[in-house]
């Protein structure tokens, strides 16, 4: 992407990269603390383990965290006019995108088993089910690693839209599937669970539908840019910049949906 580095961008760019420091690094701190303070509080009391969404946002967040360290390589790099440390960097934010993808496909899977087959999501809170969980936070590391050479592939463009197609895909059944459900109650739903219950599908509903928003958002951006990306330089700059703001809201999804359902949002506390 030669328009990247070319100088009179330079602003532009250094700017989107302070924004996400700016944000994430604040947003990602508080989130690992309340883990923190969840989990010493689990070690002190009889309190059931932490549940797999949860468990997927950590490591999402401490996944954000090193594109956050790319974005500060960034900086430096344009600062200092040195095309390794910006290249470097640009290879740590970057690969966020692949961590990102999963992370989201996980949290809409076990939310759609949460509320579609809740039988078998419960016998996967066990240690079976926490196995299961490490195993593919593992392979989504392993992923994020594996990309570094995948970014230097020829066709690297149309492995990362396929990626993209197949997370809406799974992300959009998901979706439907809990929309099915929530206008269908089942026969167990009533009485006195009827409005627990009634909560814990809203809260999978939102959650799976917010990711779906902003992959669907990501996906448009991702096309427009791909289309626009090999033609003169000003183009390529001003679709650059629209794309790496419109994708800015997936790495804050997770994280503001996990303060929402902590009710540490000022404007959803009294809500929750």
């Amino acid at each position: 992407m030669p328009c990247l580095f070319n100088r009179p961008s330079s602003l532009l760019f250094t700017t989107y990269y302070i924004t996400r420091i700016l944000l994430l690094l604040p947003l990602c701190i508080l989130v690992l603390y309340l883990g923190l303070q969840r989990w010493q509080q689990q070690r002190s009391t009889s309190m059931a383990a932490m549940t797999h969404s949860d468990s997927f946002t950590y490591h999402m967040v401490a996944m954000e965290l090193t594109s956050v360290f790319g974005n500060a390589l960034c900086c430096f790099g344009v600062f200092l006019d040195h095309f390794l440390v910006l290249f470097v960097g640009l290879h740590f934010w970057a690969l966020t995108w692949y961590g990102e993808t999963f992370f989201h496909i996980l949290t809409c899977v076990e939310r759609y088993l949460a509320v579609v087959h809740p039988v078998i999501y419960l016998s996967l809170r066990g240690e079976r089910g926490i196995r299961i969980r490490n195993i593919s936070i593992g392979c989504v590391w392993l992923i994020y690693f594996g990309a570094i050479g995948l970014m230097h592939f020829e066709y690297f463009l149309f492995v990362d839209f396929c990626l993209l197609i197949l997370s809406l895909i799974v992300v959009s059944f998901c979706s439907l599937s809990v929309l099915h459900i929530l206008i269908r109650p089942g026969p167990g739903e009533q009485g006195g669970d009827k409005e627990r219950v009634d909560q814990s599908k809203r809260r999978a509903f939102y959650t799976i539908w917010a990711i779906l928003g902003v992959l669907l958002l990501r996906c448009f951006v991702s096309l427009i840019w791909t289309l626009v990306q090999m033609s003169d330089d000003n183009e390529c700059m001003i679709s650059t910049m629209v794309e790496f703001w419109l994708n800015f809201p997936s790495s804050l999804v997770l994280p503001l949906l996990f303060l929402h359902r902590a009710g540490t949002l000022a404007c959803c506390k009294n809500n929750t």
